[in-house]
C-alpha cells in the first residue's frame, strides 16, 4: 500500500511518500480501507517534533473515512462492509489503517464519507470544549480565536446552538464574512484592533465567560486581559508557537482566572463518551444544524503542499487527503 513515511522530525519535507506493507489486523482491531485522511495541526506538530515521539517512521494522520475490510479476533463494534470514521488513531496517512474497532464510529446514510473526515475530529473538538471543557450556558459571552478556521467555524456554531454570545477573531475581511456567516454575533480583525479592549467594549466593560483560544504564544496574553473575573481560558493549540511559561500567581492577579489545555483524547476516553460526540455532530451535520467548510483536498503525494498551506493560516476550512 502507498503510505507517508517521517524517518524523522522537521519541516514539510521530511514527508515522503513510499510502498508499504499492508498492516496486519490484530485482536480487537479493524482493518479500514481509507477513503479520506483529515490533515489537522496536530499533524503539524508531530511531524515538527512539538509532540516528540519515538516512533520511526514518525506515525502521521489520526482521522479519516472508510470502510472495514476485516476484522480481527474479539471485534463486536464494527464488521465488514461497514462505513467507519475515526479521530484518534496515528497513521492514517495510508490506503489502509489496522485501528481498535472501539475507536470506530460508524457514518450514519446522511453523512458521506468526504464529510465524515472532514468533521469528525474537529467536530468532536469544539463538541468537548463548549459542552464539557467550558459548558456554555445561555447568556454566556465566548471569545473565539481563528473564528473562519475548521475548529473555530464549528465553535461558533456549536457555542450558538448553547445560547452563548459569540465574539470571534479573525485576520481578513474574507474570514470576518466567513465567521458571521456561520453565526458570530460580532467579529474582530486582530491585525487592525486590539481584541482584548474590544472585548471589552463589546460586553460594556464586563469581559467574556471563556476565551477559546487555538492560537497559543501570540494571543495568550491578550486572551487573558479578555476575561471577566473568575473567567477561564481554554487554550488548546499552538497554531503561532508554543505558550510561555508564566507564574501561576499571574492567574491570581487577573480576578482568580482559570487556565486549562485539554485535547480530545481525554475527552473521548471511553467509548461511550466518543459515541456520544460522534453521534451528534454526525447528528447535526445530517440535519443541515452544523456546517463543515471543506477548503481543499490533495492526493497522497501532495501531503506536503498541505502542511504548507495549513501552515500558512491563510486556509479557511477543512484540508483533507483523498485516497480513493
Amino acid at each position: 500500500m502507498k503510505a507517508i513515511v517521517a524517518m524523522r522530525a522537521g519541516g514539510p519535507d521530511v514527508m515522503q511518500l513510499a510502498e508499504c506493507a499492508r498492516p496486519a489486523v490484530g485482536s480487537g482491531q479493524a482493518l479500514v480501507r481509507i477513503h479520506y485522511a483529515g490533515i489537522n495541526y496536530v499533524d503539524l506538530y508531530y511531524r515538527s517534533g512539538v509532540y516528540p515521539t519515538e516512533s520511526v517512521p514518525i506515525p502521521l494522520g489520526s482521522e479519516a473515512a472508510g470502510t472495514v475490510e476485516e476484522t480481527g479476533e474479539g471485534v463486536f463494534e464494527v464488521k465488514p462492509g461497514d462505513r467507519v470514521a475515526y479521530a484518534t488513531h496515528i497513521g492514517s496517512y495510508a490506503e489502509y489503517a489496522a485501528v481498535p474497532a472501539d475507536q470506530l464510529v460508524q457514518i450514519p446514510d446522511g453523512v458521506d464519507d468526504r464529510s465524515a473526515a472532514g468533521v469528525l475530529l474537529q467536530g468532536m473538538t469544539a463538541h468537548y470544549l463548549t459542552h464539557s471543557t467550558y459548558a456554555l450556558q445561555r447568556g454566556d459571552v465566548a471569545l473565539i480565536h481563528a473564528a473562519a478556521g475548521g475548529v473555530g467555524r464549528l465553535l461558533v456554531q456549536m457555542a450558538k446552538m448553547r445560547g452563548a454570545s459569540v465574539i470571534g477573531t479573525v485576520s481578513t475581511e474574507a474570514k470576518a464574512r466567513a465567521a458571521r456567516g456561520v453565526g458570530a454575533d460580532y467579529v474582530i480583525n486582530y491585525a487592525e484592533i486590539d481584541f482584548a479592549a474590544e472585548t471589552w467594549r463589546l460586553t460594556d466593560g464586563r469581559g467574556a465567560h471563556v476565551v477559546y483560544d487555538s492560537v497559543g504564544a501570540s494571543t495568550f496574553d491578550a486572551s487573558l486581559e479578555s476575561l471577566r473575573a473568575r473567567g477561564t481560558l481554554v487554550s488548546f493549540g499552538n497554531a503561532s508557537g508554543p505558550v510561555r511559561e508564566f507564574a501561576p500567581l499571574l492567574l491570581s492577579r487577573k480576578g482568580s482566572l482559570y487556565l486549562t489545555r485539554p485535547k480530545l483524547d481525554d475527552y473521548v476516553a471511553s467509548r461511550e463518551e466518543l459515541l456520544w460526540r460522534a453521534n451528534d455532530v454526525f447528528s447535526w451535520l445530517a440535519q443541515g444544524k452544523l456546517r463543515v467548510t471543506v477548503d481543499r483536498e490533495y492526493e497522497l503525494s501532495d501531503v506536503s503542499v498541505a502542511h504548507r498551506d495549513l501552515e500558512s493560516r491563510r486556509i479557511a476550512g477543512k484540508l483533507l487527503l483523498r485516497l480513493l
